[in-house]
C-alpha cells in the first residue's frame, strides 16, 4: 500500500490540540508521506479534500463525529479511503468500527492497511455515518456548547438533555417505509445507519454498519416518567422493547411533518423535513483493526 496521506486534524476537538503533534510524529515514523492541514472549522473540509485529494492515496481525519461528517461527501466524490484518529467527545463511529481511542494504536490500524467497505446513510443529498434525527436531539445539538463538551465529555450530552427535555414538545409526522404510511405523534425520530450515536447509545440491538439497512425509532412519550426506563435501555439498543418506542427498519424511508423540522446528522444540523432517507451499501472504505467484528467478510468494493 502506498502511504501518501492527507492529514486533517480538528485542533478544536476535545483532544485535537493535545494529540496533533503526536499523531504527526507517529505517522511519519510509520512511513507515511503527509500533507498536514490543521483545520479550524469543518466548513473548510470539502475544499481541502478537493484541493489535495488527487495527490494522496487516503485521507486521515483527527476529530470527532462532526468532523468526520464534514468529509464524507468529499471522500465519496474523490473515491478515497478514510483513516480515523478519534479525537472527539463521543467518537461513535470509531466505537462502531472498534478503532482504539489510543492515538498510537489508531495510527497503527491505518498503517496495517486493513480496509472494510461500510454502508452510509443518505438524507436529502447528504451522506452520514451514524444517525440522522429530528426533534429532541436537534434541541440538544443546538444547546450543547463546545466548551461543555471539552470540559465534561460524554456527561455534557446528559446534562444538556436534562435541560432541554422540559422544553421539548411533541410533533406529528408521517413515516413512509416498506410501502406503508404510518402517522405518529413523537418527540424524536432517529434513523440510524451505524450502531452507536450520542456517546455510546445503540441505534438498535442488532444494528451494524454493514447490514445494508436503516433502523428507525420514534419516541412517542406521553409522560415524563417514561424517560427513566428509556435511558436505561438506550445504551444496549433495547428501547424497542418499550411500548412507547416504535421501531422500524428498511432501505428507503420518507418523513413528512406539518411544521418543518430540522435534521441533525452525526451531530451537525444539515437539512430539514420533508426528508428522504436511503442506505448506500458498502460505499466507503475505512481502515479498521483486523479483529473488527462485522457481518460481512472482507471483500473488494462492489463495482
Amino acid at each position: 500500500m502506498t502511504k501518501r496521506a492527507l492529514l486533517l486534524v480538528n485542533r478544536h476537538s476535545r483532544k485535537g490540540q493535545r494529540n496533533f503533534a503526536q499523531a504527526v510524529d507517529i505517522l511519519n515514523d510509520l512511513g507515511f508521506e503527509l500533507i498536514v492541514v490543521p483545520i479550524k472549522s469543518s466548513e473548510h473540509l470539502p475544499q481541502l479534500i478537493q484541493k489535495h485529494g488527487r495527490k494522496v492515496d487516503l485521507v486521515i481525519v483527527g476529530g470527532g463525529d462532526g468532523t468526520l461528517n464534514g468529509v464524507v461527501d468529499s471522500l465519496m466524490d474523490m473515491n478515497l479511503p478514510l483513516g480515523i484518529l478519534p479525537l472527539g467527545t463521543a467518537n461513535d463511529l470509531a466505537r462502531t468500527l472498534n478503532i482504539p481511542v489510543n492515538i498510537p494504536q489508531a495510527c497503527q490500524v491505518i498503517s496495517e492497511g486493513h480496509i472494510k467497505y461500510i454502508d452510509l446513510g443518505w438524507v436529502n443529498g447528504k451522506h452520514f455515518f451514524n444517525v440522522a434525527s429530528l426533534g429532541l436531539s436537534v434541541r440538544i445539538t443546538e444547546k450543547l456548547s463546545k466548551g461543555a463538551k471539552r470540559r465534561w465529555g460524554i456527561l455534557a450530552y446528559a446534562f444538556t438533555a436534562l435541560q432541554v427535555i422540559s422544553q421539548t414538545r411533541s410533533f406529528r409526522a408521517h413515516i413512509m417505509i416498506n410501502g406503508e404510511k404510518i402517522k405518529v405523534k413523537t418527540v424524536q425520530i432517529a434513523v440510524g445507519n451505524g450502531r452507536f450515536y450520542g456517546g455510546g447509545m445503540a441505534v438498535a440491538e442488532d444494528a451494524t454498519i454493514d447490514d445494508q439497512r436503516l433502523d428507525l425509532y420514534s419516541l412517542e412519550l406521553k409522560s415524563w416518567w417514561q424517560l427513566f426506563p428509556l435511558l436505561w435501555r438506550l445504551p444496549q439498543g433495547q428501547h424497542g422493547n418499550l411500548a412507547w418506542v416504535r421501531t422500524l427498519e428498511g432501505e428507503h424511508i420518507e418523513i413528512r411533518t406539518r411544521k418543518k423540522q430540522e435534521i441533525n446528522t452525526d451531530g451537525e444540523i444539515i437539512t430539514a423535513t420533508p426528508a428522504i432517507f436511503r442506505v448506500i451499501p458498502q460505499s466507503l472504505g475505512v481502515f479498521v483493526p483486523r479483529n473488527s467484528l462485522f457481518q460481512l467478510e472482507e471483500k473488494k468494493r462492489p463495482k
